[in-house]
């Protein structure tokens, strides 16, 4: 009993306990008095990721987007230094329900229509546009997300060319460079025939460099045409997959800068 006495003077003594803000670029972490701090100190670009709930295949999760575009927006913030990252979107349009149609063929892809997804990007951004941002980037990790973003951001930058607010989305993340990639994954000994576009090498060795636990080494396995995979993962490696990403998020960022600075002279 004495001890615990003692110990409840000391923590008096000790003087009230001062929070410091986390050292993050993810905005669902911070108060909304630190994002508001967070904003008038200048970090006020935004990024809105979003990725997908979808088969990847036999041996990688679902979540696959969505823990790459997590992990890359989170590089690209803190390159770019002025930027914080919204919540990860991990509803996005993945196919048809009836019939099932595209991934929906496989169990636990979950689909978004179209016209609901881009709804939810348009009003994620008026969100932030209301609270300060100036710049809101949309980064986008799957084939289907880019036709909603693009016309999104159109929409919206229309609405706002009065404004001092612009909306940026880059394809050119999603594409990569498919003739550099191809020549990289080279050096590591890849084969064409082993780049397919769905849960082949390169992109297990993405989510291998990123969110190693969502891949299933056991189950490795070459397409045949019902078990997701369009080419053949076997040979995936992390160290790939961090050279493809270095690429990108360089690539991203300068990107990035560009539009930013481009859309300041219109």
């Amino acid at each position: 009993m004495v001890r615990y006495m003692y110990l409840a003077a000391a923590l008096c003594l000790a003087g009230p306990v001062v929070a410091q803000a986390p050292d993050t670029v993810f905005l669902e972490q911070l108060t909304w008095d630190e994002a508001r701090d967070a904003i008038a100190a200048g970090k006020t670009t935004i990024i809105i990721p979003t990725g997908g709930t979808e088969q990847n295949g036999p041996h990688m999760a679902l979540g696959k987007h969505n823990a790459r575009v997590t992990a890359n927006a989170n590089t690209i913030a803190r390159r770019l230094g002025n930027a914080l990252v919204a919540p990860t979107m991990a509803y996005v349009p993945e196919g048809g329900l009836e019939p099932p149609m595209g991934h929906m063929r496989f169990t636990g892809t979950i689909t978004l229509p179209d016209p609901v997804y881009r709804q939810v990007l348009e009003y994620a951004a008026r969100s932030l546009k209301l609270h300060g941002f100036k710049d809101i980037v949309f980064l986008g990790d799957s084939g289907g997300n880019q036709p909603g973003q693009t016309a999104v951001a159109a929409t919206l930058n229309a609405e706002w060319a009065g404004a001092d607010v612009r909306v940026h989305t880059f394809f050119n993340y999603y594409r990569g460079d498919p003739v550099g990639d191809a020549a990289l994954m080279t050096q590591h000994g890849i084969t064409k025939a082993e780049i397919g576009d769905h849960a082949d090498v390169r992109d297990t060795s993405l989510l291998l460099a990123t969110a190693p636990g969502l891949v299933r080494m056991n189950k490795l396995q070459p397409g045949d045409g019902k078990n997701g995979v369009v080419g053949d993962p076997r040979r995936a490696s992390a160290d790939i997959g961090r050279a493809l990403i270095e690429k990108t998020v360089v690539r991203t960022v300068q990107e990035i800068r560009a539009s930013i600075a481009d859309s300041r002279k219109k």
